[in-house]
């Protein structure tokens, strides 16, 4: 999506469509009130009378504006206004882009960076914007022999009343627009079905973006005999029954002035197709576990924005992949086996697999002497249960990198809850045969999983985020939803910003 920054008046803008946000209960923001004079008081009209309801997500076109440049006027509804906060600014973001990608125009402007929001500034609305107008283009569509028109809207202006702050909402655009394509990224990989996106497409993926970086991102790819021979035994058994050869990938994206900086590493769960194994998982709702790998996805999406925004940042992004399916050479409940980091496991539930390809991924991630590791994983059933579908679980051994990712979260409104990780519940992953038995049982599943992980993370700052009821929808609207790349970016970002702090005091 291109986008500018203009500062002109609005109703001089020659634009297809002018998108203009209105409140209910309140007097019209000045730039919408230099459009409703010049328009003879034609916006002002329309609420009087009520022909428009400015009720928060409520759109309406007005084919037709005299007096002003553009061909036609798309009131959007922003509710009360003392109730428009980030939640009611975003769905009345994604109200106008809905409205607009209909349309067949290949531009528009909008007036949106002027809402007043409590707490957040122009660059981050003009962020939003961009970001929504990213998620609204996309289509999903290349299995369909018949595929709908895509969208014509390809470029949007930014009106700005208040030229000073035109900088800063050009870099907020051209952030959010990055994370937007990031988000888009990780849908499509979400999206794609496991006959095609398996260990060995998303290999192919890595390679790709590291050919197209030019030089910013390099890409390592493990195969079976070179994981058999690092010791990497519970990532290789989760795909044992498959046909499908498992894969360590590694991609490495140097930005620091300094390439001895300590880089901080994200860790993708990418089980490409997840039966559960020997412990087959019921057959209703199957189809959706192509989505497990969604921590691999997003990890593939922050790269992406990565590359867009290019951040001075040394970074690490480990993905590991496989494919669970059930066979006469795979892994079976009872089975003992052997980690990269040395530690046993006896495997009581073949479905609780992403923890035995993230337990090496992590140990491999040692070797990098990380600042941080962060892990996004669709790890369980039980996440969903506690959480919803609305925040991702967070666990950590590191108390300030918790308050980083929750922070970032808020920010990227890409949210977290933070869960305790408590060394009383590590007694339950207690084996009578190996070091540890990888599941916990029912009682809080989301934490013993992650107390699993934390085995493997003793020698760095972790976070573990749980995205299973994040990650994607199901039922009629079902497709990924690119979740949480907006979060993950934020945190790299802000860790740039800190960086330049520490630089600046020494």
């Amino acid at each position: 999506m291109e986008f500018s920054v203009q500062t002109a008046n609005p109703a001089k803008a020659e634009t297809a469509c002018l998108v203009v946000p209105v409140f209910k209960d309140s007097e019209l923001l000045p730039a919408v009130a230099k459009l409703d004079d010049a328009s003879e008081r034609l916006i002002d009209q329309l609420l009087e009378r009520g022909d428009f309801d400015a009720t928060l997500g409520n759109v309406q076109m007005i084919p037709f504006a005299p007096g002003l440049g553009t061909e036609r006027l798309l009131l959007v509804g922003l509710g009360e206004r003392e109730k428009c906060q980030e939640a009611a600014f975003l769905k009345a973001l994604d109200a106008a882009f809905t409205a607009l990608v209909k349309l067949p125009l290949d531009d528009a402007s909008i007036a949106f960076t002027d809402v007043p929001v409590e707490e957040r500034d122009s660059a981050w609305k003009a962020r939003k914007t961009l970001e929504a107008a990213e998620r609204a283009v996309y289509r999903f569509d290349q299995f369909k022999s018949k595929p709908a028109p895509k969208p014509a809207l390809k470029t949007v202006a930014l009106l700005l009343s208040d030229a000073d702050e035109a900088a800063a909402v050009k870099e907020g655009a051209r952030v959010g627009a990055a994370i937007g394509e990031g988000i888009n990224f990780t849908r499509t990989l979400g999206n794609l079905p496991g006959n095609v996106c398996t260990p060995r497409y998303l290999a192919q993926q890595a390679e790709k973006l590291a050919s197209d970086s030019k030089g910013a991102l390099s890409a390592d790819i493990l195969d079976e005999d070179a994981l058999e021979a690092l010791g990497a035994g519970s990532l290789l058994s989760v795909g044992r029954g498959s046909r499908e050869p498992t894969r360590l990938i590694v991609m490495k994206y140097q930005g620091a002035d300094d390439a001895d900086e300590a880089p901080h590493v994200l860790v993708g769960k990418g089980i490409t197709f997840d039966t559960g194994g020997i412990s087959l998982k019921p057959g209703e709702g199957m189809d959706e576990m192509k989505f497990d790998m969604g921590g691999a996805a997003s990890v593939f999406g922050t790269v992406k924005a990565v590359l867009g925004i290019k951040p001075k940042l040394n970074l690490v992004f480990i993905v590991a992949a496989a494919e669970n399916m059930p066979d006469g050479a795979a892994t079976k409940p009872g089975d003992i086996i052997k980690t990269l980091k040395g530690l046993t496991v006896e495997v009581l539930n073949t479905d609780a697999e992403g923890r035995l390809v993230l337990c090496d991924a992590l140990t491999y991630a040692e070797r990098f002497k990380p600042a941080s590791v962060v892990d996004i994983a669709t790890l369980t059933g039980a996440c969903i249960i506690g959480l919803g579908h609305h925040a991702t679980g967070l666990l950590s051994n590191d108390d300030d990198l918790a308050l980083d990712l929750l922070e970032a979260g808020d920010t990227a409104w890409d949210r977290a809850w933070h869960l305790p990780l408590w060394d009383e519940y590590q007694e339950q992953l207690d084996s009578n045969f190996a070091d540890l038995a990888n599941i916990g049982g029912r009682p809080a599943g989301t934490i013993t999983a992650a107390c699993f992980l934390s085995r493997f993370a003793d020698h760095f700052p972790w976070a573990h985020l749980d995205i299973a009821g994040t990650a994607w929808h199901s039922g009629k609207q079902k497709g990924a939803t690119g979740r949480p790349v907006g979060l993950l970016t934020q945190y790299l970002l802000d860790r740039e910003s800190d960086a330049q702090v520490d630089k600046n005091d020494s």
